[in-house]
């Protein structure tokens, strides 16, 4: 394991009131650590990501960021982490300039650093000349664009990013992904889902393999291929291995 550990998931049973999807899920995601949360379509992916977030209450088990969970502080848990998810989310009412300003006060963050990080970003993206846009006038990529920009320009320690390269054009992918290379420089940790696996591959350190709502499997491309007995150090094989399992491949 590298680094101090920040974010720990410990036996955790959930899923939506009285249907379980999460069984005894375990794992950590360390600092300055990218860790792909990988699986089919209905693993458990996103509801794994909304207990971490709190939007959903464990039926047993403990969720635990830098010594704090949603039980002992709850504004400052969520303070830690940021989110990008698959669809953005965005209020019809306010301007991108409005939506800013709004993190900005969510997250405690000082006015002028916060909009010298976030104009850095709106240029990269592409959006700086955007302020004054309401979402209806953004198409869906750059309404993502206006997601990565909310996340990226706070100060969180875990940054949780759900399918994050959908609707994005070729640029802005490579953009992210400098983007996520600099956090983990910067001793950030990261927990991203994709299906596009040879980007995961190429940025992850480690992966977690969730199938019917449990690990299968997790470690590095190295250690999953040996656990699944694939030849090749490729996360594509290892996947397709996974899904043969099922019996879906």
């Amino acid at each position: 394991m590298k680094g101090i550990q920040m974010l720990k998931v410990e036996n955790l049973t959930g899923g939506y009131q009285h249907l379980k999807i999460l069984g005894d899920v375990s794992f950590e995601v360390h600092d300055g650590e990218v860790v792909g949360l990988i699986g089919l379509n209905g693993a458990g992916k996103s509801t794994t990501i909304k207990h971490i977030l709190g939007l959903l209450q464990p039926i047993s088990g403990q969720i635990v960021l830098n010594d704090q969970n949603l039980q002992t502080n709850l504004t400052r848990y969520r303070q830690q982490i940021a989110f990008v998810p698959e669809t953005p989310i965005l209020y019809p009412e306010l301007t991108l300039k409005e939506h800013l300003a709004l993190t900005m006060m969510a997250y405690q963050l000082d006015s002028q650093l916060a909009w010298q990080n976030a104009n850095r970003l709106l240029k990269l993206f592409r959006l700086d000349q955007m302020l004054d846009w309401f979402p209806v006038h953004f198409s869906k990529g750059m309404q993502q664009k206006v997601m990565i920009v909310n996340a990226f320009m706070t100060d969180a320690d875990l940054l949780i990013i759900d399918e994050p390269f959908t609707g994005l054009d070729p640029l802005a992918v490579h953009n992210l992904l400098d983007l996520i290379a600099e956090k983990k420089a910067a001793g950030k940790s990261v927990l991203m889902t994709t299906h596009v696996l040879a980007t995961a591959q190429a940025q992850a350190d480690r992966f977690i393999l969730l199938n019917h709502g449990q690990i299968r499997a997790q470690g590095t491309v190295a250690e999953l291929a040996e656990q699944f007995g694939v030849a090749e150090q490729d996360l594509d094989q290892i996947y397709l291995q996974m899904a043969k399992e099922n019996g879906d491949a």
